[in-house]
């Protein structure tokens, strides 16, 4: 089976029809999704997605649109010690859309990575046009994965250096991609996961359509191509990979 290791399924996207998104992605071979919040208030919903469907599990964390809010407020302890809640994401640094809070962002990242740390869970981490203060940041003992990874070569490496995963979304499938596709060719197999950040991001042949984690198949056979690699051989390395990121994830 595959994994969606990064899926909004709280997004206005699904419409009620979340039963026909799990369908459709069972049919597709992806046997498991992990679903994490970005807005506050999708905290809650993420939890009870996870805990209703036993294929899901959930990552509870706020991403850096959000700096300013105390974080606590959303991530309590009776979330983050749930079982199925295994991650706290995502989270991390956004300077493309706005760079003038960059303090309050670095203080909301900071302050879920001690979060992290108090509950031992891994991060999902989003970093974009940041990458100097994301590697400043996520030193120690700090663990996870760089979700939907599309940054430099520079930033892959030193990450590695510090036992991260990466994240192949649907971006990996675009045209214009090769330069991410050349940063997944030197990646060691056994970082790698697949996501497809759905409703985002939908990989070709898809192009133009809400994604959805059906989707992540194709992901799957660009990212096979791309590692010299079966599609039937890589489906075992990227769940084990993700049980590795995951532990509390039970098969």
């Amino acid at each position: 089976m595959f994994i969606d290791t990064h899926c909004h399924l709280t997004d206005n996207y699904v419409s009620g029809d979340l039963g026909d998104v799990i369908a459709r992605a069972t049919a597709a071979g992806v046997g498991m999704i992990i679903c994490p919040s970005a807005d506050p208030n999708d905290v809650i919903a993420a939890v009870k997605i996870a805990a209703t469907n036993p294929n899901i599990y959930a990552t509870t964390g706020i991403h850096p649109e959000y700096a300013g809010i105390d974080a606590s407020e959303y991530l309590t302890e009776s979330i983050l010690t749930n079982p199925r809640v295994v991650g706290i994401g995502e989270i991390g640094l956004d300077y493309h859309e706005r760079d003038d809070n960059r303090t309050a962002q670095i203080q909301l990242f900071e302050q879920q990575l001690e979060l992290a740390r108090k509950y031992g869970l891994p991060v999902a981490i989003h970093t974009r046009d940041a990458e100097n203060d994301t590697a400043a940041i996520l030193r120690g003992d700090i663990h996870g994965v760089m979700h939907c990874f599309t940054s430099s070569w520079n930033l892959a490496k030193t990450m590695l250096d510090r036992g991260f995963y990466f994240s192949a979304s649907g971006i990996l499938t675009f045209k214009n991609a090769a330069e991410i596709r050349e940063t997944f060719a030197k990646i060691p197999i056994d970082r790698i996961v697949i996501e497809t950040d759905s409703p985002y991001c939908a990989p070709v042949p898809h192009r133009g359509k809400v994604c959805e984690p059906a989707f992540v198949v194709d992901t799957a056979r660009v990212l096979a191509d791309i590692k010299g690699v079966s599609i039937t051989e890589l489906e075992p390395i990227l769940v084990k990979n993700t049980l590795n990121l995951y532990p509390k994830i039970k098969l």
